[in-house]
């Protein structure tokens, strides 16, 4: 019986095999890449606010510290987003008549909270507390960037589980004294693996199992 395909099939079937798993991957690949990407995360997107608010005017020009606006970062888990009152403790004398403050007045006269737009998102089941990264030595640049740098905020880092769980594996890497966390421009010293690992025991971290265990954020 003569041969009813050509000897080149042979290869052309292993070929298409093998491309077609090749293609696979790189598709899986490709789409891991993207999910990780600042597209996906929103990463170095500045976010339009309805007050245009300047992080670098009051943090690195009038050296604002940080609690001033959110008071709660160092006892509670969320920062907290500063009442109308306190933006009027200056601007009711400050630049009072300035028409891009008029939606702060407002909010002043009517109670009404201003509506700012969220820039670093967690998903629901995801649990992070300020006051424990804030009182285990955990400056704020090291999530939020150069923040006196930022004239409209954004998102720093790509808040990804994978690069929480990177700094919950390595702390010492960020650590600093305390008297440092509000600092925006500490950075870390010559010595900062010795330095690390002595503020990791000075501040009574728990053990990398702990710091990495699923029900430490997911709760």
């Amino acid at each position: 019986m003569s041969q009813i395909f050509h000897r080149s099939t042979n290869f052309i079937s292993r070929f298409t095999i093998f491309a077609g798993i090749f293609l696979v991957a790189l598709a899986g690949l490709v789409a891991a890449a993207i999910a990780r990407s600042p597209y996906k995360t929103n990463q170095y997107v500045a976010r339009q606010q309805p007050v245009q608010f300047s992080h670098k005017h009051h943090v690195a020009d009038d050296g604002i510290d940080c609690r001033y606006c959110h008071s709660g970062v160092e006892t509670s888990a969320t920062a907290g987003i500063p009442p109308t009152k306190t933006c009027m403790n200056c601007h009711s004398v400050l630049f009072r008549d300035a028409d891009y403050l008029e939606p702060v007045r407002e909010s002043f006269r009517t109670g009404k909270p201003i509506e700012w737009v969220k820039v670093h998102r967690l998903p629901d089941f995801v649990y992070f507390d300020h006051s424990i990264h804030v009182n285990k030595g955990i400056g704020c640049s090291s999530c939020h960037g150069p923040v006196n740098q930022m004239p409209l905020i954004w998102q720093a880092t790509p808040m990804l589980m994978s690069w929480c769980l990177d700094c919950h594996r390595s702390p010492e890497a960020a650590l600093r004294p305390k008297e440092q966390v509000f600092n925006m421009d500490w950075q870390p010293p010559a010595n900062q693996a010795e330095l690390g690992k002595q503020l990791r025991t000075q501040y009574n971290l728990r053990s990398t199992e702990e710091l990495t265990s699923c029900s430490t954020c997911h709760r």
